[in-house]
């Protein structure tokens, strides 16, 4: 008969023992009982503020419920507790072996009885606010291979991806994780094809992200139905104030968009608009919202056609303008109606402070045009008109008119490329005299070619002695036709041009002044 005893008590502990008898190894199949280890699944602790329960054993046997009864021998149950237990209140052997094996069996297989002190939970997610999540998410929808560079610089201020050739496929999952940034504030997305669908991603993005506030798309091949979103987007978008559109398929159809968007926009200070397709028509849909407009102060209508009637509806926004302080309307074509338009205009505007008409077929007509509105304006500083087929006298007309205007605060004049007379240089004289802190650029000023070194004719003339391998007493011996001791002027002069020695009739001058020391007319060489 062997022995099984429940192990908790220590051998020499005074606490009670249960002894379990067993009948036959036989008695029993195979694994008659297992020993479960106690759970470590966090899920399965208490939670806090649930009583205690009672705590079981390090060690749990489980047996068939078929031989639970076998287990004790009748006479073993109704041993007296007290020669065991003591009290009868204590449990006796039969309601142990029932409470360790009966309710045991039942729960073995669940760790909700047990009691631990260690809450163990899983750690919040940190929030997403970069977007580096939804990125990743939205480039696995939509098949994309996620940017590396763009996830480095999620959290950087500004963000420059240009010739990346995203195209409208790749910049979809960008725009929407830009949707919700807080970091970046300057985006430049140049030369990337977007075309008009890539352009649709940015516009929704925009609609929603209020912290981007300069942004670069130009040369991506947008067209009309970018320019129609932009104008929505600009009715509701409160940050953003710089936007870069140059390089772009902009015609005549998409500058009725821009018109809408110029009039409607109270956040844009700074638009490029340069390089597009912008027409005669276009001018003159964009005048009169150039008119209208209170907060773009830098506009670049550059490398465009607004010639003849588009070049005059631009000046005359200008003209009503009140907030402008630098517009760029280099390589229009506007000619001598623009200058003319450009003269008036000069006359009512007192708000611009920069501009630039290089390249524009302004003759010297159109100068002196331009000239009449210099003499009454009192706010431009800067004027640059380079590349234009107006000569020396139209450089001369707008010199001429700024002269006359004591108001005048111009401090940079560009005639750059334009070739220049006398009579011009002689004005320009007059009026750094007038204006000494005036910078004026014209044809070949700003790269004089450098001076060659002057060379004394003393200088000449020892190197020549001392090729002939002679002495200066013995040079002035051969000079000296009376042997008088003393050189008259007219006698060096012509010994000068008979010894062969290179110098012109004013360095023979000044070397007979440093020569006559006394200046009586000779050299005494005694």
């Amino acid at each position: 008969m062997m022995m099984f005893s429940s192990g908790l008590p220590g051998k020499n502990s005074t606490a009670p023992q249960c002894h379990l008898k067993l009948r036959s190894a036989s008695a029993f199949p195979p694994n008659i009982y297992t020993v479960r280890p106690l759970s470590s699944n966090p899920g399965t602790q208490r939670k806090v503020g649930v009583p205690r329960k009672k705590r079981r054993p390090h060690t749990a046997c489980s047996f068939p419920s078929g031989h639970r009864r076998d287990l004790l021998s009748d006479d073993e149950y109704d041993r007296s507790d007290s020669s065991r237990w003591g009290d009868k209140s204590a449990r006796s052997p039969r309601v142990a072996s029932h409470t360790v094996f009966s309710d045991f069996s039942d729960d073995i297989f669940s760790d909700s009885g047990w009691d631990t002190d260690l809450e163990v939970e899983d750690p919040p997610s940190s929030p997403d606010f970069s977007g580096t999540r939804v990125y990743k998410d939205s480039c696995q929808q939509l098949g994309v291979i996620p940017a590396s560079y763009f996830l480095r610089h999620l959290d950087d201020a500004g963000l420059y991806m240009t010739h990346h050739g995203l195209g409208p496929k790749n910049v979809k999952p960008i725009a929407i994780a830009l949707v919700s940034n807080p970091c970046i504030q300057e985006l430049n997305l140049s030369d990337n094809w977007l075309g008009d669908e890539g352009g649709h991603y940015i516009c929704d993005m925009l609609r929603e992200n209020m912290y981007i506030s300069d942004l670069n798309l130009s040369e991506n091949k947008l067209g009309a139905a970018f320019a129609r979103d932009l104008c929505q987007v600009l009715a509701v978008n409160v940050s953003l104030t710089h936007l870069n559109l140059s390089g772009n398929w902009f015609d005549d159809e998409a500058a009725v968009y821009l018109a809408t968007a110029v009039t409607k926009t109270t956040k844009i200070e700074y638009l490029n608009l340069s390089g597009n397709k912008l027409g005669p028509a276009a001018g003159v849909i964009l005048g009169p919202a150039l008119a209208e407009n209170s907060s773009i102060r830098n506009l670049d209508l550059s490398w465009n056609g607004l010639s003849h009637r588009g070049a005059i509806s631009i000046a005359n926004g200008i003209k009503l303008n009140v907030l402008m302080s630098s517009i760029n309307l280099a390589w229009n074509g506007f000619g001598m109606d623009g200058a003319k338009a450009l003269g008036d205009a000069l006359k009512v505007n007192s708000a611009l402070t920069e501009l630039h008409i290089p390249n524009n077929r302004i003759t010297t007509e159109g100068a002196v045009l331009l000239g009449k509105g210099l003499t009454v304006n009192d706010s431009l500083r800067v004027l640059k008109m380079g590349k234009n087929p107006m000569c020396s006298p139209g450089c001369y007309a707008i010199v001429a008119a700024i002269l006359k205007n004591d108001s005048s605060i111009i401090e940079d004049l560009d005639f750059s490329d334009i070739p220049v007379n006398n009579d011009f240089k002689e004005l320009l004289v007059q009026l750094r005299e007038q204006r000494p802190d005036i910078r004026v650029n014209f044809h070949g000023e700003a790269t004089l070619k450098k001076q060659k070194q002057v060379i004394h004719p003393m200088t000449k003339l020892r190197n020549f002695i001392e090729r002939k391998n002679i002495r200066l007493l013995d040079f002035f011996n051969m000079l000296d036709t009376d042997h008088s001791m003393s050189i008259t002027r007219q006698e060096f002069s012509e010994g000068i041009q008979k010894s062969g020695i290179n110098l012109s009739e004013e360095e023979v001058v000044i070397l007979l002044d440093f020569l006559d020391k006394d200046g009586d007319g000779e050299i005494d060489y005694r």
